[in-house]
C-alpha cells in the first residue's frame, strides 16, 4: 500500500483534516517524533520575541538544506522552539563574572512549517502550526493567519528563515 515509508515521511504528514488558506487548521498532534530530528540552526531573538531558539528538520528538510536544494521538496518539515534566556549563576561562578546564559523555561510554543506545494499553494507551498508550550495544545487558526506574512521576506529563500549553521563543521555537508 501506498503512504510513508519512513518515520521522516511519517513526520511530514500532519493529523489534519482540513487547510484553509495554506494554515494548518486542524492539527490535533505534534509531528510524530519531532523531537528526535536535526539540527539546523540555532538562533536569539532580541525585542519582542526576547528568546533564544533551536531550529530542527525532518530527514528531507535536513537533505534539502545540506544540498542546498531550494524550493524545499515537498515533505520536508522544519520545527522552531524557543526559550527564555536566563543568567546561569552555576557557570558565571566557574567564569568569575556574569557572562553565561542558558535556556530557561519554554517560550512561545513549538512552531512548524509543512512543505506540501499543491495543498498550501495560496502559501508558497508552506502550511504552519503552533503548539503551547505547556499544553501543547494547537494554536487557535486566527492566530496563525499571520504566520505567511511574516515569512514573506524570506521569499527568496523560500519562505524560511534559517540558514543550515552545521555546514563545514567537523566533515558536515
Amino acid at each position: 500500500p501506498a503512504g510513508p515509508r519512513s518515520s521522516s515521511e511519517r513526520s511530514a504528514a500532519p493529523a489534519s483534516s482540513g487547510v484553509r488558506r495554506g494554515v494548518i487548521w486542524s492539527l490535533r498532534n505534534t509531528p510524530h517524533r519531532w523531537e528526535t530530528w536535526r539540527l539546523v540552526s540555532v538562533a536569539r531573538e532580541e525585542g519582542k520575541q526576547d528568546d533564544i531558539r533551536a531550529i530542527l528538520g525532518n530527514d528531507i528538510a535536513i537533505k534539502a538544506y545540506r544540498e542546498g536544494t531550494r524550493p524545499f521538496p515537498d515533505g520536508a518539515v522544519i520545527a522552531r522552539i524557543a526559550w527564555s534566556l536566563v543568567p546561569s549563576e552555576e557557570n558565571n561562578k566557574a567564569f568569575g563574572q556574569e557572562q553565561s546564559h542558558v535556556a530557561g523555561p519554554p517560550k512561545n510554543g513549538v512552531q512548524f512549517m509543512f512543505k506540501d506545494s499543491k495543498k498550501y499553494a495560496a502559501t508558497g507551498g508552506w502550511g504552519f502550526a503552533q503548539f503551547g508550550e505547556t499544553d501543547g495544545k494547537p494554536l487557535e487558526v486566527a492566530k496563525l493567519a499571520a504566520c505567511f506574512a511574516c515569512h514573506q521576506p524570506a521569499s527568496a529563500h523560500d519562505f524560511v528563515f534559517t540558514r543550515y549553521s552545521l555546514a563545514g563543521l567537523a566533515g558536515e555537508k
